[in-house]
C-alpha cells in the first residue's frame, strides 16, 4: 500500500511538473506576443479585483449609517457618493480592460500564427509525406489560435478573481473566519472533477485526430475546385456527403457521451458545496434575528459570501480552463518542436561559382519512409558543367526523386551527391538552392500579379527589374501577358475580385519564366512542356536552348522530341540506369530507348 501510494505521489508530482513547465512556456509566448498589453491587463485585473470588496464594504458602512439611531445624513451622503464613485470607476476599468484584452488577444493570436507559418516553412518535404506529421499539424492548426486566446483570457480571469477572492476573504475573516473557510472549501470538489475531465477530454481529442482529418478530406473533396468536375461528372457528391456525415456523426456521438458524463459528474460534485453554502446563510440569518450581528453585517456577509463564492468558482474555473487549454496548446508545442531533417553543416561551405567539375551521383540509394523498396538503387552518373542531360523512363522509375535529391529536398539513404567533388550536405542549403532553377510538373500557380509570379523566381530583384520582362519573353509568356487586362499588373487566378484566369499551358509558361529570371547555374525541367501544344513547346525549347546554352541542364520528359537534343540521355528502370548515351548512340543500340522512341514516333506517322 505504501509503495503504491508513493508511486501515485511521484506520478502526480511528475504531471504537475510537466504542466508547470508547459504553463511557463505558454506564458512566455503570451508575453512575447504582447508584452505591453499583457502588463496593462495585469494592472487592470488587479484594479478590477479590488473594486468588488471596496463596494461591498462601502455598502455595509452605508447601511449601518442609515440604521444608526439617529442617522447621520452627511455621513450617509458621503458614503453613498463614495459608493457611486466606486461603481463608476468599476465601469471605466471594465471598459478599458475589454479594449486591452481584445488588442492583447489579437496580438498573441498573430504571434502564434507567425510561429506556425515560420515552422511550416522550415520543415522539410519529408515531413509533408508523413501521415503522422499531418496529425500533428492538424492538431496545431485546430488548437493554436483558439487556445492561445483562451489562455490569455484565463490568465486575465485568474488575476482578477484571485484579487477579488483575496480581498473578500480578508473582509470576511474580519467578521467570521469560519464562514470565510466554508465558501473556499465549497468549490474544491467541483474543481477536482473538472481537472480530471479536462485531461480525459484532451485524450479523447487526441484519439479522434485521424477521424477528424478523414472528415476534413471529404470536406475538401466537396468544396475545393480541384475536384469539382469529377464530383459532378461521376455523381460522387452523394457518396462523399454520406461518408463525411458518417464520420461527423461518430465524432458527435463520442463527444456528446463524454459531455453527458462530464456534466453529471460536475453536478454531483457541486451538491456538497451548495448545501454548505445554504447552511451558512441560514446560520447568518439566525444570528441577525438574535441580534448578534447588525443588518449591515448581515448584508456584508450576504454580498461578500455571494460575490466571494462566485469569485472562487470563477477563479478555480479559470484555473481548470487554463489547465485544459494548456493541454491542448501542447499540440502547438509538439509542432513547434519538430526539427528539420536537412540542416546545414557546422561550418557550411558556399557553393562554387562557376561550377568547374560538375555534379556526381555516387552509388546513390534512396527509399521513402514507410516504403519497403528503394526508388533509386546504386545510381552513379556525372553531369559536367554546361552539359545538357535528359532522364527518361516509365512512371515510377525514379526520375522525379532524382530531381528532389539534386535540389536537396531529401538526402540519399546511402551514397552521396557531390558538386565539384564536395558532398551537397557540406554546402549551405540556401546557397545551394539558389544555384538550382526548377520547373516542376505540379508548379505553383500563385494568385498574385503576373509580374510577381515571375519575380518570385528571384525576390532579391526589384519587382520592376527589366530581367522580369526579359524572362517572360524567353519563356514565351510575353504574348500571354500582353493579352491580360492590366498586363504585368494583372492578378492571375480566380480567388479574388478582378483576377483573370489563364489556361494550364499559359500558367506553365509563367512558371518557366519564373525559373529563367533567376541566375541559377543548374536548370531542371520536370515535364516542363506537358501542357503546351507542339508549336508552343518548340518555341519554348528554342529560347530555352539559347538562354541555357552555358548552364547545366537536366530535362525530364516523356516527349522524345524534347530530349533527343540532350548531350546525354539516361534511361531509368526501377531506380537504376539501364542505358546511357546520346540519341544517336541509343538508337544504334536498339534497346529500351529505341523501342520507346519508335513507339512514340509511330503515332505521328
Amino acid at each position: 500500500m505504501l509503495r503504491a501510494g508513493l508511486g501515485t505521489a511521484k506520478m502526480t508530482d511528475r504531471l504537475a511538473s510537466q504542466w508547470f513547465a508547459l504553463l511557463r512556456r505558454t506564458m512566455g509566448i503570451v508575453w512575447q506576443g504582447a508584452p505591453v498589453r499583457t502588463g496593462q491587463r495585469v494592472a487592470l485585473a488587479l484594479a478590477q479585483g479590488v473594486i468588488p470588496a471596496v463596494s461591498i464594504y462601502l455598502t455595509k458602512l452605508t447601511v449601518d449609517a442609515i440604521t444608526a439611531n439617529p442617522p447621520d445624513f452627511r455621513l450617509v451622503l458621503g458614503l453613498m457618493s463614495a459608493l457611486g464613485c466606486s461603481m463608476l470607476v468599476g465601469f471605466f476599468v471594465a471598459s478599458l480592460a475589454r479594449i486591452v484584452a481584445q488588442t492583447q488577444e489579437q496580438a498573441v493570436t498573430d504571434h502564434v500564427l507567425s510561429l506556425v507559418h515560420a515552422k511550416s516553412v522550415a520543415l522539410d518535404l519529408a515531413h509533408y509525406e508523413d501521415p503522422g506529421y499531418h496529425d500533428v499539424l492538424h492538431r496545431a492548426q485546430r488548437d493554436a489560435q483558439y487556445r492561445s486566446v483562451a489562455i490569455v483570457s484565463s490568465l486575465g480571469g485568474i488575476g482578477q478573481h484571485a484579487v477579488t477572492f483575496g480581498s473578500l476573504v480578508a473582509l470576511l475573516v474580519t467578521q467570521n473566519w469560519i464562514i470565510a473557510g466554508v465558501f473556499v472549501l465549497a468549490a474544491v470538489p467541483g474543481t477536482f472533477v473538472r481537472l480530471r475531465y479536462a485531461q480525459r477530454q484532451h485524450e479523447l481529442y487526441q484519439r479522434e485526430t485521424p477521424s477528424e482529418r478523414r472528415w476534413l478530406y471529404f470536406h475538401w473533396l466537396l468544396t475545393l475546385e480541384n475536384y469539382v468536375k469529377e464530383v459532378r461528372l461521376f455523381g460522387l457528391g452523394t457518396l462523399f456527403v454520406e461518408r463525411a456525415r458518417a464520420l461527423r456523426r461518430a465524432l458527435t456521438v463520442n463527444r456528446l457521451q463524454f459531455a453527458r458524463k462530464r456534466t453529471a459528474a460536475e453536478f454531483a460534485a457541486e451538491i456538497p458545496g451548495g448545501l454548505a453554502v445554504f447552511a451558512s446563510l441560514v446560520y447568518l440569518v439566525r444570528q441577525a434575528l438574535d441580534g448578534i450581528i447588525t443588518i449591515g453585517e448581515l448584508l456584508i456577509f450576504y454580498q461578500a459570501f455571494q460575490a466571494g463564492y462566485a469569485s472562487v468558482r470563477e477563479l478555480l474555473g479559470a484555473l481548470v480552463r487554463l489547465y485544459e487549454d494548456s493541454l491542448f496548446l501542447e499540440n502547438l508545442f509538439e509542432f513547434l518542436d519538430l526539427e528539420p531533417c536537412l540542416i546545414d553543416a557546422t561550418a557550411p561551405r558556399s557553393t562554387p561559382r562557376p561550377i568547374r567539375q560538375g555534379l556526381a551521383f555516387e552509388h546513390v540509394r534512396f527509399e521513402y519512409a514507410r516504403s519497403d523498396r528503394p526508388v533509386l538503387d546504386d545510381l552513379t552518373l556525372t553531369i559536367r558543367p554546361g552539359e545538357h542531360i535528359a532522364l527518361v523512363g516509365a512512371n515510377g522509375a525514379g526520375k522525379s526523386t532524382f530531381v528532389k535529391l539534386l535540389c536537396r529536398l531529401y538526402d540519399p539513404t546511402a551514397g552521396r551527391i557531390t558538386l565539384d567533388g564536395v558532398d551537397l550536405r557540406e554546402y549551405r542549403l540556401s546557397d545551394l538552392r539558389r544555384q538550382i532553377g526548377v520547373v516542376f510538373q505540379d508548379h505553383g500557380q500563385y494568385n498574385l500579379t503576373a509580374r510577381e509570379n515571375i519575380w518570385l523566381g528571384d525576390t532579391s530583384l526589384d519587382p520592376g527589374d527589366p530581367r522580369i520582362e526579359a524572362a517572360a519573353g524567353a519563356a514565351g509568356a510575353e504574348s500571354v501577358i500582353r493579352k491580360l487586362r492590366h498586363g504585368y499588373e494583372t492578378r492571375l487566378g480566380k480567388w479574388f475580385d478582378d483576377d483573370q484566369e489563364i489556361s494550364i499551358g499559359e500558367w506553365q509558361k509563367i512558371a518557366i519564366a519564373r525559373m529563367f529570371v533567376g541566375d541559377a547555374q543548374i536548370v531542371v525541367l520536370d515535364e516542363p512542356t506537358s501542357a503546351l501544344d507542339a508549336s508552343s513547346e518548340y518555341e519554348v525549347f528554342q529560347k530555352f536552348q539559347e538562354i541555357a546554352a552555358h548552364r547545366t541542364t537536366v530535362v525530364i520528359s516523356h516527349r522524345f522530341s524534347t530530349v533527343r537534343t540532350a548531350d546525354r540521355i539516361y534511361v531509368l528502370t526501377n531506380g537504376r540506369i539501364a542505358e546511357a548515351g546520346s540519341h544517336a548512340e541509343l538508337m544504334r543500340q536498339g534497346g529500351e530507348y529505341a523501342r520507346m522512341f519508335e513507339l512514340q514516333a509511330s503515332s505521328y506517322r
